[in-house]
């Protein structure tokens, strides 16, 4: 599974909160597991490519919605030497700070 962080951003706008709820809809309709943070939103798909079209429908999604210009930042964990999702990541994360 490939792990992609993804900001978008109408700029221009104070409250971004109705843009992202749109795009949430649009993740929770193609069936793509995702997980809200209040700074980014991050999605588990199979390959980059499918990451990426799906960023490209929420990011155009943001012109349809009225915005004049768009800001989208990605971050792509891609590791293929085993399966890790987005929970395995912060579980070990987690693991280790009770350890010490």
């Amino acid at each position: 599974m490939v792990i992609i962080e993804f900001v978008i951003v109408p700029l221009g706008e104070l409250s971004l909160s109705k843009y992202v709820a749109e795009v949430i809809k649009l993740l929770e309709k193609k069936g793509v597991k995702y997980q809200l943070t209040p700074m980014g939103t991050i999605i588990e798909v199979p390959t980059v490519s499918e990451g990426l079209k799906v960023i490209e429908e929420a990011h155009e999604l943001m012109f349809k919605l009225g915005a004049k210009r768009v800001s989208t930042t990605i971050r792509i964990d891609d590791r293929r030497d085993k399966k890790v999702k987005m929970e395995d990541k912060v579980e070990s994360v987690l693991e280790k700070a009770r350890e010490g």
